[in-house]
């Protein structure tokens, strides 16, 4: 990018200033501070430019507010002051901070927020739906009317707390939006300017809005490095929060290091290209799962640092986990039972046949951990073993994780190791990791439509909004799933994060994960003196 100076050079240029005496200039005294990151590159900051995984929305996020926000406990207010919701007229109504400004000093208003609903409509953003709104209108500068067409549940997840708002003045005359890479693309209400980003060495740099409605943030630069070794990172000072491996967590509080955990909010899974025979037929797809020993998985790949993941996909962490979710486990002969009810024979090698060719098929692997890190494990290694001792050849190729993803999203593939976040968040990642109406742009979905039922469930959790009921649909989408398998989650690893407690900054995991549901400790609130 043209104007901006590369982050090397800078990073050279404030230890000068530094060395020269030059005191800190942050709200609590810190100039800088650095979150290391194993995979870097995770596109431009904006809404059109970042990757579609949640490390790639929380690098946007510190440039672009939302109008609700979570901390520790729940939503609270972002750029509307309060909101409420008239369910006779499905209206939900927001008044907006009247100190909100953008990034070049213009005020934030209504305007802005009902010209962006009207421009995801146009240019769909990936991480939100906006089909269930109705009618946007403003009342005056600062107050906004949004009138739902149908009942909508997940809304103050989507829209309110996951939708970032554009402003009107840049982007109305913007046509083909990721292809916007104009300095102004980046201009945004959130707490950090962006600055620079290098795809190459997988850097960011950000400074802080100074006028930010919220106050000042509390250190004047934020830059991401790029760092496969966290922990050298954090105890040679080269970083001051990084994702951590669980097994390093003692060994760093012992150097001073502050350790947080998070609840099972990130999922391993095996996608399955249920477009293909014999993975089109549920009950091949049945006897992959009690061929797949999760807990050989877990103990052997992980050394017992996860937890055996449920059926249903939903974190058992979740309030609308279903306890009751089939289970499968490890059971040879169950498998190869379903195998040869769909016609395939055992040859004298050992595996399945049918029609004279060997049952055989293709396993992408990479390197996806929670966090969107990329860390080695055994996982493709394991289950391709699991699979080869159940009678089915297997293939095992291993990739980069973006490899993986483009031949997912274009279904090419048959077996796919894969992960995401969003299970601990609003049940609405059931839509979206299941059916292709809501996650047809997702590298980690299903899109599964298959079952009559299961859809029409799926469409009954997205309108009801008694949480009680909902909850039992829920539960249901949760049995049907496990019944369907159109990909069988695996385990939930523990997440764990570390950070240099000397910076004054207090690091936290977000109940649910940030916006619709992102296990990172990455909460810009971090960074706002409140």
């Amino acid at each position: 990018m043209k104007y901006c100076f590369r982050i090397s050079a800078f990073i050279t240029i404030a230890a000068l200033i530094m060395l020269a005496g030059i005191p800190a200039q942050g709200a609590s005294g810190q100039r800088e501070l650095r979150i290391a990151d194993g995979t870097g590159d995770w596109g431009y900051p904006n809404p059109f430019g970042h990757y579609p995984r949640g490390p790639g929305y929380i690098r946007m996020s510190w440039v672009f507010d939302t109008l609700v926000w979570k901390d520790q406990k729940g939503y609270i207010p972002a750029l509307a002051d309060s909101w409420k919701y008239d369910p006779a007229a499905m209206t939900f109504t927001f008044h907006l901070n009247p100190r909100a400004k953008w990034h070049d000093g213009k005020q934030v208003t209504a305007e802005d927020v009902v010209f962006t609903i009207g421009y995801y409509r146009k240019h769909p953003y990936r991480f939100i739906k906006t089909t269930g709104i109705g009618a946007v209108s403003a009342k005056g500068a600062r107050t906004v009317l949004i009138k739902l067409a149908k009942p909508y549940a997940p809304f103050l997840s989507d829209i309110g707390g996951t939708m970032p708002i554009l402003p009107k003045h840049v982007w109305e005359s913007v046509a083909d939006p990721e292809k916007y890479l104009d300095p102004k693309a980046f201009i945004g209400s959130g707490p950090y300017q962006f600055r620079d980003f290098d795809k190459t060495g997988g850097s960011y740099l950000y400074e802080a809005f100074p006028d930010y409605y919220q106050g000042p943030p509390q250190v004047e630069r934020l830059i991401y490095v790029r760092s496969g070794k966290p922990l050298i990172s954090l105890t040679t000072g080269e970083a001051d929060l990084a994702n951590i491996q669980p097994e390093m967590g003692e060994s760093l509080v012992k150097k001073g290091v502050k350790v947080i955990s998070d609840e099972r909010g990130w999922v391993k899974k095996l996608l399955i290209n249920h477009h293909k025979k014999p993975l089109s037929d549920k009950r091949f797809r049945q006897a992959l799962a009690y061929l797949i020993d999760q807990k050989e998985i877990v103990e052997q790949g992980h050394r017992g640092f996860a937890t055996l993941a449920s059926y249903g996909l939903l974190s058992i962490d979740h309030d609308m986990y279903n306890p009751g979710t089939p289970t499968y486990l490890y059971d040879l002969q169950k498998a190869s039972r379903l195998i040869e009810a769909l016609g395939f024979k055992r040859g004298k090698d050992g595996f399945f046949q049918k029609d004279g060719k060997k049952l055989k098929l293709a396993l992408l692997s990479s390197n996806i951990a929670a966090g969107g890190e990329s860390v080695a494990d055994r996982d493709g290694e394991i289950i391709k073993r699991q699979l080869e001792k159940g009678g089915i050849a297997v293939e095992l190729v291993n990739m980069e994780q973006a490899t993986t993803d483009g031949r997912i999203k274009k279904w090419d593939f048959e077996l796919a190791i894969s992960g995401h976040g969003g299970i601990s968040g609003d049940p609405v990642i059931l839509n979206e990791m299941i059916s292709s109406v809501y996650g047809g742009g997702s590298v980690t979905s299903a899109r599964y439509d298959d079952n009559a039922a299961l859809n029409k469930l799926l469409e009954k959790s997205l309108v009801e909004m008694d949480q009680v009921k909902r909850k039992e649909i829920v539960y249901q989408i949760q049995k049907i799933y496990a019944q369907e398998l159109p990909a069988i989650p695996l385990y939930y690893p523990q997440t764990k994060a570390a950070y240099n407690p000397r910076k004054g900054v207090d690091w936290f995991y977000t109940k649910g994960g940030i916006a619709k549901g992102i296990p990172l400790p990455q909460n810009k609130l971090s960074l706002i003196k409140r």
